[in-house]
């Protein structure tokens, strides 16, 4: 039976990003043993490989990454990629670019020159240094992201009359109600067995600066919860500057309210400040490591068979377009970051343990859309700059650029963001319908600028992308599957980033490449 009764470990994870957002459900999945913290080593692959070679299948930043480590080892390196283009889920939407769905679905992005969206990864962690040690040595230039900003909103459709109540009033109020409770409690002697005499004491005063407590005790309204909240009329100059306080939310409407659940979402390891992203876009990234390893891609080549024999792997290919050539590549030995997802499907001469770990995999799906707008209006009318606003409308969150800010415009809105059932049901309407539904949800937020403001919109549901049929690979549990999933299967290894306790970020995806490529060329000089 699972830990959790009878609910998997899949159907929590994806109810609480279904209600909760994609940070609460990578938060879970750190306390169930995924996601962890980066061990970021610079790999070290000595001795001479006597110019072995190595075919490399994917060209997406797990790929790059080991192409540029074995080639700088003396191995001979080619590399096969499906796409046109190489990054894989490392991607940027630009103007022009077509997008082509499973389903039939195509879209022409029409955003005007410099605007974009990062359709897959959109951020980077300062502790994840293994992207950070790639960026620095493929001069790809880094910028902060903000992740937090309490300027921005959280939204209940059912509360505060379908109001948006800035982050700082929901994070302050509801803190200051909790050390007002806790408070009380103590000074009615509650906590007497846990906390006594000058540690009593201290307790009490700590609660009373860290909740902006009165001298009663009492989180209310004045000048210094205000200091934290917000004012109604904040400090100015002269006879008329004298500031006026706000009045907090009460204690029951915010509970009533949900919106405590989007306070943590900031919080988790992976999301602490500093955050940092591409100047330009995360196909940055791609475009870096393209630039060094580019020469050894064959673009547009679909894998159709993988053999293995004791003296080398064949690899099979066709155009994937069907306006190309197809082929066949002949190599000592294979390093497959296909997405399992996708390798299931192939004709793969793999070991019995690595099949069914193949087999066993689950992806989750992933739906983004992104908006141009005219004029940076969340900056010049409500005084946002970057951060994330959290909604339970479908497209359950807003992110506003970390670039450019206080530029005249335009500007281009994260408009939607969706794991569980609300990706299905955003992907399953046309793009039309998908860029009205981000329209409608926000200018409930943000009102009627959000309409009158719009350029052009585009959206990407990483479920409907043929090349990954998902946006990233799950593990029920890191076990003996998991295990074997990662081992050398006679000439052959795999790597991603669903072969790493960081799934869904590219820092697993290098650090399984990295692993991945020292294991194997252990067994290289090992003859």
């Amino acid at each position: 039976m699972s830990p959790f009764g009878t609910m998997s470990r899949r159907n929590l994870l994806t109810l609480i990003g279904a209600t909760a957002g994609s940070a609460a459900m990578l938060r879970a999945m750190t306390t169930m043993g995924h996601a962890q913290e980066s061990d970021y080593k610079p790999v070290k692959l000595e001795g001479d490989p006597n110019g072995a070679s190595v075919v490399i299948l994917g060209a997406g930043l797990a790929g790059m990454t080991a192409a540029l480590e074995l080639r700088d080892a003396g191995y001979n390196v080619t590399i096969l990629e499906y796409q046109n283009r190489a990054g894989g889920r490392c991607m940027t939407l630009r103007g022009g670019d077509e997008v082509h769905e499973m389903g039939g679905f195509t879209q022409k992005v029409g955003f005007s020159e410099g605007q974009y969206l990062n359709n897959g990864p959109w951020r980077i962690p300062h502790h994840h240094q293994g992207v950070i040690h790639y960026c620095q040595r493929l001069g790809v230039e880094l910028q902060p992201f903000v992740q937090q900003n309490d300027s921005a909103y959280l939204h209940s459709q059912t509360s505060f009359d379908g109001k948006p109540q800035r982050f700082s009033w929901v994070k302050n109020d509801y803190l200051g109600n909790v050390t007002e409770l806790l408070a009380k409690a103590v000074n009615a002697g509650s906590l007497d067995d846990e906390v006594t005499g000058e540690v009593k004491d201290m307790l009490l005063e700590s609660l009373r600066a860290y909740g902006a407590l009165d001298g009663d005790m009492r989180y209310a309204s004045n000048l210094a919860t205000s200091n934290f909240r917000d004012y109604a009329k904040p400090p100015g100059g002269g006879l008329t500057g004298a500031p006026e306080p706000s009045v907090p939310i009460g204690r029951d409407d915010l509970l009533r309210s949900g919106l405590w659940e989007y306070l943590r979402e900031h919080d988790t390891f992976e999301h602490h400040a500093a955050l940092f992203q591409p100047v330009g876009g995360m196909d940055m990234i791609a475009k870096g490591f393209e630039a060094e390893v580019g020469s050894l891609i064959t673009f547009d080549a679909r894998v159709t068979r993988i053999a293995q024999s004791e003296t080398g792997v064949t690899i099979d290919y066709e155009s994937a377009s069907g306006t190309g050539q197809g082929g066949s590549v002949t190599a000592d030995y294979c390093v497959c970051t296909i997405p399992f997802s996708v390798l299931g499907q192939i004709d793969a001469d793999l070991s019995s343990d690595l099949q069914n770990a193949v087999d066993g995999m689950w992806y989750y799906e992933g739906f983004k859309a992104g908006l141009e707008m005219k004029r940076r209006f969340w900056e010049q009318d409500e005084q946002i700059y970057g951060g994330i606003t959290f909604t339970d409308l479908p497209i359950g969150q807003i992110s506003y650029p970390s670039a450019n800010m206080m530029s005249a415009g335009p500007g281009t809105l994260l408009a939607a963001y969706r794991f569980g059932k609300q990706a299905y049901e955003l992907s399953a309407l046309t793009p039309e319908q998908r860029i009205e539904r981000c329209l409608a949800d926000g200018e409930k937020i943000h009102g009627p600028a959000y309409r009158q403001e719009f350029v052009a919109g585009a959206s990407w549901a990483w479920h409907r992308t043929s090349w990954t049929l998902g946006c990233y690979g799950h593990w029920d549990e890191y076990g003996t599957a998991y295990a074997q999933a990662c081992a050398v299967d006679r000439r052959l290894v795999c790597a991603g980033e669903h072969l790493s306790y960081l799934p869904g970020w590219q820092e697993g995806a290098i650090l399984s490449a990295l692993d991945a490529i020292t294991r194997l060329h252990e067994r290289v000089m090992a003859g």
